[in-house]
């Protein structure tokens, strides 16, 4: 397999990922789960995504399609990138184990469908905040913990975001 086929490899559907998911459970390794737009990937995206890969024996990104990444309001420029870009990009990084897209507003299907082991996102949120109307809850906590999982976040880079990075370059 050549390094670009290996790349391509990660980068499943839904159904591919849980089949994966299935063979990961029936050898006991951890499956980390997280989620995001990752449209310039940036010293924080991969400080965050690496220090997330430790959590487990395997990371997936659900990524957000480039549809869902306009109905967050972002801006009319975003996302930067289209998502087959973002994908492999991703799937390029070592210790990223996999990469699926979402098109919801939020990926708890996805969520419930692979039942992660782990469930990260950065320290903007709070792994103990039960109420999903808060801007702090993590989306796809219940189900974790009811399934014996875990929920838990990574602190944020200062200074490094795609916002700050879009407008430095303006």
């Amino acid at each position: 397999m050549t390094k670009l086929q290996k790349i391509q490899s990660k980068i499943k559907t839904l159904n591919e990922a849980l089949a994966w998911r299935n063979e990961l459970k029936s050898c006991g390794q951890k499956l980390v789960f997280t989620n995001g737009c990752f449209d310039l990937l940036h010293l924080g995206h991969v400080t965050y995504l690496a220090q997330a890969a430790e959590l487990g024996e395997h990371l997936i990104v659900a990524l957000n399609t480039d549809a869902s990444v306009k109905r967050q309001e972002k801006g009319d420029n975003r996302p930067i990138n289209p998502e087959h870009a973002r994908l492999f990009v991703l799937a390029s990084l070592e210790f990223v184990s996999a990469v699926i897209l979402f098109d919801a507003t939020t990926p708890i299907s996805e969520i419930e469908t692979l039942s992660p082991d782990v469930l990260v996102k950065g320290a903007d949120y709070d792994p103990n905040e039960s109420d999903p109307t808060s801007k702090k809850h993590i989306v796809g906590r219940d189900l974790v913990l009811k399934a014996g999982g875990k929920v838990q976040t990574i602190p944020l880079v200062d200074g490094f975001s795609t916002t700050n990075i879009l407008k430095k370059a303006k």
